[in-house]
């Protein structure tokens, strides 16, 4: 099965990316600014809500390791959201993989593009910047 995957180094502490990875008030800030958490599972809205993914928290090791459960979107259903942390010298290393793709399709391909600039939002969020969510209720926030 196909995965994406990607490594960053964050100016920030474990205990304050953790937060920013394992609930919808974190993921708001720098994913989708439509997240909403109902029942244990974390929905998050794109273009006006035309595309919903709902995931579900599966493994929690705070502050070293979240993983989701992707349970909605047509090829997003059934794979997997990983943030592994470690620190060292006041900073973080965020270990990324989403995984569990059935196939390369374009899909996956543009999907591991955005998660690349996700990875920059995240981290400039943890580093106490503004960049903001990429995706606004909307579309794109750039």
């Amino acid at each position: 099965m196909a995965q994406i995957r990607h490594s960053i180094t964050i100016d920030a502490s474990q205990e304050k990316v953790y937060p920013l990875v394992s609930t919808a008030k974190g993921f708001s800030k720098w994913w989708a600014a439509d997240a909403t958490e109902k029942g244990g599972i974390v929905e998050l809205g794109f273009f006006k809500r035309a595309t919903v993914y709902q995931l579900e928290l599966t493994k929690n090791v705070p502050p070293n390791e979240v993983e989701w459960a992707c349970l909605s979107g047509q090829e997003w259903k059934g794979t997997r959201i990983r943030f592994s942390m470690s620190s060292g010298s006041g900073k973080t290393i965020v270990k990324f993989t989403h995984a569990d793709w059935k196939a390369e399709t374009d899909y996956f391909v543009s999907c591991t593009t955005t998660w690349g600039e996700l990875m920059f939002r995240l981290k400039g969020v943890a580093e106490g910047k503004s960049p903001g969510p990429l995706f606004s209720a909307d579309g794109l926030a750039y």
